[in-house]
């Protein structure tokens, strides 16, 4: 399949080593402003996908995301943060990498390579057709990636795909796919740079958009977060306040008594 991999051309910048460091962070940074102007291109691939996991976790279905190196850690980090932010069970939104846990730390040789793998990783989940499966590859061309959603497309799960080159073997396989095509990388082919970024920035708006739509935050306050460490609950006292108006004291007395915010505004009047 002939197709540009813009992830893996040469870049803008020659003789990086003669830069100074001013020099390389300045154009650094020049090179991560394109990010999000990208991502805007993006946006409506983006709501289409958010509008079919909305409506599969409604009933009762669940987020996946598969990757591999940078990618696989991304999604990781995405799905690990939901339930500390958004209250919700640790296997709602789960984060799957080619070579298992051990990838999270250290390359796994060739486990990337591996196309059946993808799915056995999903099976021990008991995937179902509740579930979306999101692929992500800044190539788009893992065969892990790949792989999986062509068994996720046979039984019925609804697939995406977040990638950073256009028209690849990915996009072409997954039913509602993302392009952010962020072009070469500063240092050639290091696509943890702007293409982990763009990823990061559409798993972040993914995972926060849905949640939203499922009455995970009120107002424009995280009130189901877990009180994990003590600034959470000073966070959540100081929402209690503002909501109640009620005194510091108070205000954290409900939240340790009812366990959240949501709880504690809830439940107020009968304590």
């Amino acid at each position: 399949m002939n197709f540009t991999k813009t992830t893996e051309q040469s870049s803008k910048y020659e003789h990086l080593e003669k830069m100074s460091v001013s020099e390389l962070l300045q154009n650094i940074n020049n090179e991560d402003k394109t990010v999000p102007l990208a991502i805007e291109k993006a946006l409506p691939q983006i709501e289409i996908l958010v509008e079919q996991i909305v409506a599969k976790m409604k009933n009762g279905g669940r987020l996946f995301y598969i990757g591999a190196g940078t990618s696989g850690r991304l999604g990781i980090v995405d799905a690990s943060e939901c339930p500390p932010t958004f209250g919700v069970p640790f296997d709602l939104v789960i984060g799957l990498i080619a070579g298992g846990d051990n990838a999270i730390r250290k390359a796994v040789e060739f486990a990337e390579d591996d196309t059946n793998q993808a799915w056995k990783d999903l099976q021990e989940w008991n995937i179902n057709e509740n579930d979306v499966v999101i692929g992500i590859a800044a190539s788009g061309t893992t065969p892990y990636v790949i792989g999986g959603l062509e068994k996720c497309n046979q039984n019925n799960i609804i697939t995406g795909c977040i990638t950073c080159n256009e028209g690849s073997p990915l996009s072409k396989t997954a039913q509602f796919p993302i392009e952010v095509v962020v072009g070469p990388e500063f240092v050639t082919g290091s696509s943890r740079m702007k293409a982990g970024t763009a990823q990061k920035l559409v798993l972040n708006m993914i995972s926060t958009t849905t949640m939203i739509q499922l009455g995970r935050v009120k107002g424009n306050k995280m009130v189901d977060m877990q009180l994990s460490n003590n600034k959470l609950v000073d966070r959540g006292t100081r929402m209690i306040m503002e909501e109640l108006s009620v005194n510091y004291d108070e205000a954290k007395e409900l939240l340790i008594k009812f366990g959240n915010v949501r709880n504690a505004i809830n439940n107020y009047n009968t304590k």
